[in-house]
């Protein structure tokens, strides 16, 4: 179109700007067809950009306010027939630009608020303005992370940070190479394949046909995508031994030992452990140096999966607790958890150089070409599994230059800080108790709201029995209320818990304590009704 579109912006500060067009024909709203590459597309694409940068200013500025709900929930039924106008289908025929920016607001209305302050739900928490505006510039930059050729800026800062973050780990310079995964799980299951190509390079033509049977260690307590690697893979997941764990959820080397032992008595060949820095529940640190040693003297593989407690290593007072790290063939650690970075970003760091390219590679010639003008080995795709890659290095480089090193150790320190304060305010509380006794490791802090009938109730079924719809009922309401949020799960044999992972650097002691207040009022209420019942 030739015509023009001319913005007036109506803003208040309790509502976001609301576009009101002024339009040459005053018949029509514009379309995305108005905005660029159309002719004269600048100024309606230049408003449009503003009017969403004002939706996502008034959002980012909701999350960090304490008076704003975390979410405003609603069950999946009622967000599938439409909520105020607000509708999922897809249309045949184009919608205008001013409902687009309504769907935008609406799809973060009813989205639940990661980074505020009282969202205690995930790993991944918290809202960084620097990480936030490396994503957009990711977005806009729009290019693919196989070839220095459409991606020469994003391949030298992945190298930079790989360089970085092995350093860190304790790996020599002539050691390393990694790349940046869709999230902790694909980074895990890189290990598993390059562990299995590494004793069995065959498999890549000849596939596991042609290899024996193979074992690989985890334990009782590191993440569930040990297991699903081996079932992708082919290994299966009837041949991922389980390893005992101590009652703080640590790995029993005495126990791997024996269980692989066991494994080489029944004829099968165990190749890889997997030992966890930062379990997914309880925080805890598997002992590192012991679980090498038992690795050595086996000839076995050994990976960490640091996504959890990788960001420990940038905190001098806390990465004692991943001592031996530097000992593993492979490393996960995933800095869109401690770090803080949006989602994703992810990482695997491989100790033997060459040897993701040597595992993946498949040569494609219309990508990687031998005779290009530049040192092809930037061209990096043919190391990973994936063609497209998305880049998520930037964010993560915009970060830790503007936090420096010293600025991650205090987001780290603090978090960890948080989680002290709670235990310390839990150990005071009777109406709580804690799953263990011991101080966290991590920022992982694990207990039950105890209602008043069964704070004097022995221990038994019954009281495991009635215990165990505590925290699910809490949950459910606060959830309705919108004004907190946190996990729960059982574990073994303990009955439904509660979680609460610190990660957000804008969480401070007066939110903890008012976790500890609203799941006291919320639960008081709920267990009268619970009692009632019975």
């Amino acid at each position: 179109p030739s015509h023009q579109a001319a913005w007036r912006w109506s803003c208040s500060p309790f509502q976001p700007c609301v576009a009101l067009w002024s339009w040459p024909c005053p018949d029509r709203v514009p379309l995305c067809l108005d905005l660029l590459p159309a002719l004269s597309g600048e100024d309606t694409t230049k408003g449009f950009f503003q009017e969403l940068v004002n939706i996502l200013f008034s959002y980012v500025c909701k999350s960090f306010r304490r008076s704003s709900k975390v979410l405003d929930f609603h069950h999946p039924h009622q967000l599938r027939v439409g909520l105020e106008g607000f509708s999922l289908e897809l249309p045949d025929q184009p919608e205008n630009l001013e409902q687009l920016l309504v769907d935008c607001k609406d799809t973060l209305k009813y989205g639940v608020k990661t980074g505020h302050p009282r969202f205690f739900n995930q790993l991944s928490s918290g809202l960084d303005v620097i990480g936030l505006a490396g994503e957009w510039l990711t977005s806009t930059a729009n290019t693919n992370m196989f070839t220095y050729e459409v991606s020469p800026v994003f391949i030298l800062m992945e190298e930079v940070l790989l360089r970085k973050m092995q350093e860190i780990v304790g790996w020599s310079e002539v050691e390393g190479d990694g790349v940046f995964c869709p999230g902790g799980t694909m980074s895990n299951l890189y290990s598993v394949l390059l562990a299995r190509y590494h004793f069995f390079p065959e498999v890549k033509t000849k596939g596991m046909t042609a290899l024996p049977r193979l074992i690989l260690f985890t334990s009782a307590h590191s993440h569930y995508s040990v297991k699903k690697s081996a079932a992708v893979l082919g290994i299966g997941s009837e041949n991922v031994v389980v390893v005992k764990c101590n009652d703080r959820g640590k790995m029993i080397p005495a126990e791997l030992e024996s269980s692989i032992v066991t494994a080489k008595d029944q004829g099968c060949v165990p190749f890889y452990v997997n030992a966890t820095a930062g379990t997914t529940v309880y925080g805890a640190f598997d002992p590192l140096n012991a679980i090498a040693d038992i690795c050595e003297s086996h000839g076995l593989w050994l990976h960490v999966d640091a996504a959890w407690g990788g960001g420990l290593l940038m905190s001098k007072l806390h990465r004692v607790k991943l001592q031996g790290i530097e000992r593993a063939w492979s490393v996960t650690w995933n800095p869109h958890k401690m770090m803080g970075a949006p989602l994703q970003c992810s990482a695997i760091l491989v100790k033997k150089r060459g040897l993701l390219q040597d595992c993946n590679q498949l040569c494609a010639e219309y990508l990687f070409q031998t005779d290009k003008h530049y040192d092809t080995s930037y061209d990096t795709g043919d190391k990973t599994i994936q063609c497209g890659r998305h880049v998520d290095v930037f964010k993560l480089w915009l970060m830790w230059k503007a936090k420096g090193s010293e600025g991650f150790e205090s987001q780290v320190n603090k978090c960890l800080e948080n989680a002290e304060h709670l235990f310390d305010k839990l150990k005071e509380r009777p109406d709580f108790e804690l799953v263990f006794k011991s101080k966290p490791e991590h920022s992982n802090v694990c207990f039950w709201y105890i209602p008043p009938s069964l704070r004097n109730m022995p221990p038994g079924p019954e009281r495991n029995r009635r215990l165990h719809e505590v925290a699910p009922k809490i949950k459910a309401k606060m959830m309705e209320q919108g004004m907190a949020m946190i996990g729960y799960q059982p574990l073994g044999d303990k009955v439904n818990f509660f979680r609460c992972v610190f990660s957000n650097p804008a969480t401070q002691t007066e939110d903890v304590d008012y976790l500890l207040e609203e799941i006291a009022r919320l639960g008081h209420d709920i267990c009268i009704r619970i009692e009632t019942d019975l």
